[in-house]
């Protein structure tokens, strides 16, 4: 309920005052009312809306002579307020009567009440089907007729407050003669109190004050605060209003040349509006578009030029006729010509470049096509970023890249709205811009590195528009404020990790991984590009006799000077070993060398800080070679077991592990002890020996469901003192039942495999169809081993003869477990 716009009434009831003291017992009904406060004796017309204060109406209708309690809510925003929700202190009121007012809907009555005696609620008792509750009265102190100091208070009143209503646009005239025409001095201070408009807060203070006299004078301070904010305003109106004078006055002037210059047939456009309207006439743009700029255009004459606002609009408008609305390039979809650029440019990453090539023919033959959104994802350094560029040559399309890394403002990508100052299109629409055409080859760099969640709202969420096949072809910039087709645009993101990306996100990218490179691959990148690059970089590829590295030379660098899935490194210690031959040229003017191998590489390069391991041989009872997948590689791995004397017979685990490889440990240890009579051990073994499981290089962490298999083979192998078969290793986890398995990263560990020197691998028979992916000349010299579960690892790895110098396990008559060398 709010207070009716009319001017608020009053009655002398009689020439006298109505009861200020009134009792009332009992549950009575409760009137809420929203940014309105009633006092003892005034009557006010309050507009009715809501459901509840509608039923109580209507009870009053039927009930007239029913006293209520009114009170005003804390919050107007409440809909449905309850006890919490108003304040403790109002009036009881009697009601007068009800009518629709003209022009309102929705039910909206007015009632209009006429206020008696303050009063306290003490308790809501119901809120259906209107609030009621226990009241009881607060009487007040207005024997105030021998009070000369009080008389002169309320005259004093009544001028600061037509001072106050005289300063005021929310007051209507009539309330000054109103206030003129009071003759009760009480009637006078309450109806002041309720009509002038003070905050709610302000006007309960007031009601609170037990004693009139205390509420005159509360008045009175609230009447001279108000009149100083009053005055204030008005100071910082002239202030600004005199600047704003200056402004109008030349924005006249500039209208009346601007129509001198029309009489004369100067012209009626400013440079800017006739750059802009020249640069329309060759826009592809639909008639919306158009529509819409054209209404833009026509707001520059209404604009002074001296203005913030016109260069605001120059800029927007400048920015629409800047985008390259239906604007194509022409693709080229010869698919020899494509395939020859990416091959030519990145060796390997087949699974791209055909998805690639399989979107060109599918363009060959339908003739249009939304573009698709990829995602390529793998380690740094494997050329994600440099495919694009690629992509687009092979296409003949534009291409433009945006970085996301560190991304943490959605404005960024969706813009600012043009009537911010500094406002701008965000990163989609300046990047479309800046391509000129709406088909270029877009890079969304660094997608898993957005931030999300921050103050500035979620970028990542911004971002589900711009790659969705199905929303894009209207995508809504905030300061375009227009929809901008991106379905042609080839969107290609990158990213390292899949499990930083919002869900959404990425189930709207074709996800296509690109795996690290293996070390035949890096070689021949080296060869193909990199040498050639940094050759031209340093300036020797000028020399007739121009340095090259041997295959060997290549392979050692990769292999002992550098640790990583891509070719980064690489490529700058080919760079770091090109400029100590530019140096020996410049000082010495002659190369000491122009064939580059394993043995010069010291010279330029230093000592190697990377070794690979190497195949330790089968002179050891318990240590098994296992492989293991790294991010920049395969790697061997190797597995020791040995055992001590213990009465506790307890597992030891050391080497850096990781939960899941000690878990795997946990069960390998469990499936020995269960299948004691496969391996012919005595089972009382584990009663008077400790098992110890290590991994060597316990500075770098280990896990992983690999080396479930590689475990197990040890412990068994520790336990029967029997060999394992020679250059062979093996990978897969296991469960407690003894099932194998089949693990990832197949292709780095068998060429890990392959360059220690093994020549036999176990594996899960599910990893057979990772193995015939694999090109035949990276199997070459290479047996694999497909097997089910563990009994068939032991059968094959374990062989009959023992260990040299191997440790017995006797049974003494006292039961006891011994050992003799």
């Amino acid at each position: 309920m709010k207070q009716n716009s009319s001017i608020q009434m009053f009655t002398d009831y009689e020439g006298g005052i109505p009861d200020m003291n009134i009792q009332v017992e009992g549950n009575i009904p409760i009137f809420v009312t929203r940014n309105l406060v009633m006092f003892p004796g005034i009557l006010s017309p309050i507009l009715v809306g809501r459901k509840p204060t509608l039923a109580l109406v209507k009870y009053l209708e039927e009930n007239p002579n029913a006293i209520i309690a009114v009170v005003s809510q804390k919050d107007s925003n409440v809909n449905d307020p309850n006890e919490g929700d108003i304040y403790n202190i109002g009036v009881y009121a009697r009601f007068v009567r009800s009518f629709d007012m003209p022009g309102y809907e929705n039910n909206n009555r007015t009632a209009i009440l006429q206020g008696l005696g303050r009063c306290k609620i003490k308790k809501v008792t119901s809120t259906t089907p209107f609030m009621s509750g226990i009241t009881e009265s607060l009487p007040e102190e207005i024997d105030t007729d021998k009070d000369p100091e009080f008389t002169t208070a309320v005259e004093d009143m009544k001028l600061v407050a037509k001072e106050y209503i005289q300063e005021s646009d929310d007051i209507p005239d009539d309330t000054q003669f109103a206030i003129d025409n009071l003759k009760n001095p009480i009637i006078s201070v309450n109806y002041i109190c309720s009509t002038v408009p003070f905050p709610v807060k302000d006007k309960i203070l007031l009601l609170q004050e037990n004693s009139i006299k205390d509420r005159l004078f509360r008045l009175m301070k609230i009447l001279n605060r108000e009149i100083q904010f009053q005055q204030l305003r008005q100071d910082i109106r002239s202030k600004t209003r005199e600047d704003l004078d200056e402004q109008q006055r030349e924005y006249f002037l500039h209208q009346q040349i601007k129509n001198i210059k029309e009489e004369l047939g100067d012209g009626d456009s400013t440079p800017e509006k006739k750059e802009l309207q020249e640069k329309a006439k060759t826009k592809k743009w639909s008639s919306e578009v158009a529509k819409t700029f054209q209404k833009e255009l026509d707001r520059l004459d209404t604009l002074n030029p001296q203005s913030p606002d016109y260069s605001v609009q120059v800029n927007y408008l400048q920015t629409m006729v800047a985008l390259p609305w239906n604007e194509y390039t022409k693709d080229d979809l010869d698919l020899k010509r494509a395939k020859r650029i990416l091959d030519k440019d990145h060796y390997g990453m087949e699974k791209v470049k055909d998805r690639i090539l399989e979107y060109i023919a599918v363009l060959q033959l339908r003739g249009s096509l939304k573009s698709p959104i990829l995602c390529l994802y793998g380690p740094p350094g494997v050329g994600k970023t440099s495919l694009g560029k690629s992509i687009a040559e092979a296409m003949k399309r534009k291409y433009v890249r945006v970085s996301l890394g560190g991304l943490h403002d959605e404005s960024e990508i969706r813009g600012h709205r043009k009537t911010y100052i500094g406002a701008m299109p965000g990163r989609i629409i300046k990047n479309i811009q800046k391509a000129g055409s709406s088909n270029p080859v877009f890079i969304l760099d660094e997608i898993d590195k957005v931030t999300q969640n921050t103050i500035n709202g979620d970028p990542s969420s911004a971002l589900l528009e711009v790659l969705d096949p199905e929303q894009n072809n209207a995508f809504h910039d905030n300061y375009l404020d227009l929809d901008y087709d991106l379905s042609k645009v080839l969107f290609i993101a990158t990213a390292n990790d899949l499990n930083t990306i919002p869900r959404p996100l990425l189930d709207r990218m074709e996800l296509i991984e690109v795996s690290g490179y293996i070390t035949e691959e890096k070689i021949e990148i080296a060869k193909r590009h990199l040498v050639p690059k940094e050759l031209e970089n340093t300036g020797l590829d000028k020399l007739e006799d121009k340095p090259r590295f041997t295959k060997a030379a290549l392979e050692r660098i990769i292999e002992n000077y550098t640790r990583e899935s891509g070719v980064r490194q690489l490529e700058k210690q080919i760079n770091k070993a090109m400029r100590k031959l530019a140096l020996r040229q410049a000082m010495d003017k002659q190369l000491p060398y122009t064939k580059i191998s394993p043995e010069s590489l010291e010279d330029l390069l230093g000592k190697p800080p990377f070794t690979r391991d190497i195949y330790q041989g089968n002179k050891y009872a318990g240590v098994v070679t296992g492989l293991a997948w790294t991010s920049v590689g395969g790697e061997i791995l190797f597995i020791e077991t040995s055992l001590s004397k213990g009465k506790a017979g307890k597992l030891t685990l050391t080497g850096n592990l990781g939960d899941v490889m000690k878990e795997s440990a946990i069960i390998a240890l469990e499936y020995v002890k269960a299948h004691v009579e496969s391996l012919n051990i005595d089972p009382r073994i584990f009663e008077q020996w400790n098992i110890h499981i290590h991994v060597p290089e316990g500075a770098t962490p280990k896990d992983g469901p690999s080396a479930g298999i590689t475990i197990a083979t040890s412990i068994a192998s520790a336990l029967t003192q029997r060999k394992v078969r020679k250059n062979t290793a093996m990978t897969g986890e296991i469960t407690l039942r003894g099932k194998v398995l089949p693990v990832g990263g197949i292709k780095e560990k068998i060429l890990a495999a392959k360059r220690a020197g093994i020549t036999d691998i176990v594996m899960c028979t599910e990893n057979q169809k990772d193995i015939e992916e694999i090109p035949e000349i990276y199997r070459k010299g290479l047996e694999f081993h497909y097997v089910e579960n563990i009994k068939q690892v032991w059968d094959f790895a374990l062989t009959k003869e023992k260990v040299d110098h191997p440790i017995e396990f006797t049974i003494t008559e006292e039961n006891k477990v011994e050992t003799k060398k």
